[in-house]
């Protein structure tokens, strides 16, 4: 084999036009891999609730199986002893093995880093293990994998620019050491680039990686590493695109621990070939199916006598056999055969959808594919709309806890949410939902420092909920000295999240306060000493808008562009940036969207970043124009940012025609924001 030639033989077959998709094969010592593809994940040996002969019926070529775990029980020993893994399960398939970074980075809490490795004590026993680049690849070997992973050091994607440099430098060193400790072995290894959301760290991980040699060896092919740990899904999409294309043409990318299909298309969109993640059965053991009419959850009651298949395009065992009526009597009695059927299901579902990917790059349809498929994976079925991975739980059933569309959630962690049961979108999902108001709106607004300058500061409140941001003003500043007065105008077209809270009140600790119950009762409050008076404003806010006095400050928190895309258009901030000529006005948003940013900027908006929420590193804060950004020290988004953008494949707002696409992004390319 040539020194600069990779074991797996990489062909690039076709790269879709007007996309970097791609289509390619490479050989294993196990068989041939067709891209892009799908491994489900066989952490301990097993893909949980399968079994090697129902992973081969759905369409399963390579597995995914975990060093860390392996190497705790049964041990090198064990796999020396049947020689690796394919024969210790009877998998005569291709395998790849993670080398244990990721569970390194989950045990931030009880193992100790340093130059050598990691060290931790087993779950299994309590021994101390050091866990080395050298031990990890040996433990590959005995494994006997067809790729083997180096160790790496992951960090959180949000992590500081210190931080992250110092765990890709590591990772880059451990990277040299797993090389060496390959020797003359015939497994083929990838190198994982790191850098966090920082695009010269990606660039630089990538350049190291790339011309790494050892012996004249280098890497067989690259992982995406250090994503889907923190970021939000536009920094996601974005830094996938960027490394990718940092990356070498004639060699496999592997973005690792991805995802969703709504996520998987969008990488591969972006260059990507190879993916892995625990979702399709870790939903399919909640009660939750990915068919082609959306997202069903079976534990609904909606399902309980239907004699409908499960997926009419489906032809999978589980389909073919069993009625939507047996797999919720499976799924509400917890039997293991439920979990088993959708499951299996599910992997069907994204190998099905990794092989029509895949015809679509070859046939030069990619894109076609693209912008059709983007609108059915996340599409609501009228019949039983999807229920999407969240941590909060509904209540026992309860007639208090519902009202119209919401319902009263638990999230586990001491405190409740509103959730609407249409869209399942979850108001303040993220962190305790007043702790939120106060550190993503209320203190970044700088109310009291604006009162020095006005007699009366103008809070518009575009979206009510459950009253959080607008409680969080009034526990924090009506008890005060103030040197004016705040006016805070909400705006709401259904009041029944609030109304649902109030049923709920020891739930919701932030409404024990005489001003809600007003609101709803008479369209405001006003407080006992009089500096601040909150008014509500019921209908459409596209409708109302009009009806308010000129804000100061705007809390812009409706549901999601998903759920309530109309509050998120090119004209809907226009009609916002209109209404706030005559004096300087702050916007505040919770989202980090590049699209989001992109629009409020094309319609004359300043803008820059917003303090930190739970995963989000930042989130958005616009101005209508430079001065009041620069006296409160706004940090603006720069020529880095604009970088970003130019490669993004969400550089327009959310519904624009394609004729005003290109005046659109010269909006933003003349923005003074980005004038040296």
């Amino acid at each position: 084999m040539s020194p600069t030639m990779s074991r797996l033989n990489f062909k690039l077959q076709a790269t879709a036009p007007g996309s970097r998709a791609r289509a390619a094969t490479f050989t294993t010592l196990h068989g041939e891999v067709q891209t892009p593809i799908f491994m489900p994940v066989g952490t301990q040996a097993t893909v949980k609730n399968q079994t090697v002969e129902s992973l081969k019926t759905a369409g399963s070529n390579v597995l995914l199986a975990n060093t860390y775990h392996l190497l705790l029980r049964p041990g090198p020993e064990v796999m020396r002893t049947f020689g690796g893994i394919h024969k210790f399960m009877n998998w005569d398939r291709p395998v790849l093995t993670d080398s244990g970074g990721f569970q390194i980075f989950s045990l931030s809490k009880s193992r100790e880093m340093n130059e050598k490795g990691a060290r931790f004590l087993s779950y299994v026993d309590n021994r101390p293990i050091l866990l080395t680049p050298e031990l990890s690849i040996d433990m590959q070997k005995a494994i006997n994998s067809d790729i083997m992973m180096v160790l790496d050091q992951c960090i959180e994607s949000n992590a500081s620019r210190k931080d992250a440099k110092a765990a890709m430098d590591l990772t880059h060193r451990w990277a040299r050491r797993s090389l060496e400790a390959r020797g003359d072995s015939l497994q083929s290894m990838f190198g994982i680039v790191q850098g966090a959301c920082y695009e010269d760290l990606r660039k630089e991980s990538a350049d190291v990686l790339v011309n790494l040699r050892v012996n004249g060896q280098g890497f067989d092919g690259f992982a995406i590493g250090g994503l889907a740990v923190g970021e939000t899904k536009s920094e996601r999409e974005d830094f996938t695109a960027i490394a990718a294309a940092m990356l070498p043409e004639h060699l496999p990318r592997y973005l690792m621990g991805v995802g969703t299909p709504i996520d998987i298309l969008e990488a591969v969109h972006r260059g990507v070939d190879m993916f892995d993640c625990i979702l399709p059965n870790q939903y399919g053991q909640r009660g939750v199916a990915f068919t082609s009419l959306g997202n069903f959850q079976l534990r609904r009651s909606v399902y309980k006598f239907s004699e409908a298949k499960l997926d009419p395009a489906c032809s999978c065992l589980t389909c073919t056999n069993y009625s939507r009526a047996y797999l919720h009597h499976l799924i509400k009695t917890d039997e293991p055969l439920g979990w088993h059927l959708l499951s299996l299901h599910n992997i069907t579902f994204y190998h099905r959808f990794m092989g029509q990917m895949r015809q679509s790059i070859l046939e030069g349809s990619f894109l076609d594919f693209y912008t059709r498929m983007r609108e059915a994976l996340v599409m609501n079925d009228q019949e039983n709309p999807p229920t999407p991975m969240v941590t909060e739980k509904p209540y026992k059933k309860d007639k208090r806890l519902q009202l119209g569309d919401y319902e009263v959630v638990d999230s586990g962690r001491g405190y409740s949410s509103i959730r609407q049961k249409s869209s399942q979108e979850v108001m303040h999902s993220v962190n305790p939902p007043q702790e939120e108001a106060r550190n993503l709106y209320v203190m970044p607004s700088c109310i009291e420092e604006r009162l020095k300058e006005v007699e009366e500061v103008v809070i518009w409140d575009v979206g009510l909920g459950a009253a959080h941001n607008s409680m969080a003003v009034i526990h924090e500043y009506a008890q005060k000295n103030l040197p004016g007065k705040i006016r805070i105008v909400s705006f709401e077209n259904d009041t029944d999240p609030l109304r649902l809270a109030l049923r709920n009140a020891p739930a919701f600790p932030h409404l024990h306060h005489a001003a809600p119950n007003d609101l709803l009762k008479h369209n405001k409050w006003l407080s006992p000493t009089g500096n601040i008076l909150w008014e509500l404003i019921q209908g459409d806010f596209s409708h109302t808008i009009h009806q308010a006095p000129r804000p100061h400050v705007i809390f812009y928190d409706p549901f999601s562009m998903q759920t309530n895309g109309e509050l998120w258009s090119e004209d809907a901030f226009a009609r916002v940036f209109e209404c706030c000529r005559g004096h300087d006005v702050q916007l505040l948003n919770y989202s980090a969207s590049t699209a989001v940013r992109a629009t409020l900027l094309a319609v004359g908006f300043t803008v820059g970043y917003g303090p930190a929420t739970g995963p989000k590193s930042t989130t958005t804060v616009a101005y209508n124009g430079p001065t009041l950004a620069h006296k409160l020290g706004s940090t603006l988004l720069g020529q880095e940012w604009l970088t970003r953008w130019e490669k993004s494949d969400a550089k327009v707002a959310p519904g624009l025609r394609t004729s005003e696409e290109r005046a659109f992004e010269e909006r933003i390319r003349r923005h003074p924001q980005f004038s040296k």
